[in-house]
């Protein structure tokens, strides 16, 4: 298949694409400076995501905006993919800080991730074909749906949880988790989640 079939046939898998007005946090304020959906403050793991989704639809826009060898299509794809590549540079850097709340599992697959991306990027901005951005494409919008998944994830277990039973102290005072239960935030899943 020739370069320019594939810039006009590529179409992400189902498992790539994204619905984001399903999402349970975040939303819609408007069209800024080009951006199609700015998330809410408030959730991370969104914005993260959605941040994740904006550089691949830019990156696949630049892609299908031309012919790889015309000069506007190249500037297109080297400005979509610095974008990107400062994107994962962020990542890079909370993840490295040292104040972290990211499980150490998830955090050394995130820096091999970042690490990828970085070389992956200069090799692309050497040399670009279709195919090498298309792999960037693809790794945003698969590690975006891991977390939207995530949070929808979250959602759903926070509608269905229970307090757990509480033991007050002999003074009448603060509240503590019964013998045998983890205390609240545990059991609703909100330690440790964002991503």
């Amino acid at each position: 298949m020739s370069t320019q079939s594939q810039l006009k046939t590529y179409q992400p898998t189902a498992a790539q694409q994204v619905n984001v007005q399903e999402l349970p946090q975040g939303g819609q304020q408007g069209n800024s400076q080009g951006y199609q959906q700015i998330p809410r403050a408030g959730s991370p793991t969104y914005t993260e995501a959605w941040a994740l989704i904006e550089a691949a639809r830019r990156m696949a826009a630049a892609i299908q905006s031309g012919p790889i060898e015309e000069i506007q299509t190249k500037r297109a794809l080297r400005d979509t993919i610095r974008l990107n590549w400062r994107l994962w540079t962020i990542f890079q850097a909370e993840l490295t800080t040292g104040e972290s709340e990211v499980p150490d599992d998830i955090q050394t697959n995130m820096l091999n991730l970042c690490q990828f991306v970085d070389k992956h990027t200069v090799d692309t901005i050497a040399e670009t074909t279709v195919e090498k951005v298309v792999t960037l494409i693809d790794l945003n919008r698969n590690i975006a749906a891991g977390l939207l998944e995530s949070l929808q994830n979250a959602a759903g277990e926070s509608k269905t949880v229970t307090p757990a039973p509480t033991n007050q102290d002999e003074k009448g005072g603060a509240e503590h988790p019964a013998p045998g239960t983890a205390p609240k935030g545990v059991q609703a899943g909100l330690i440790d989640q964002e991503v």
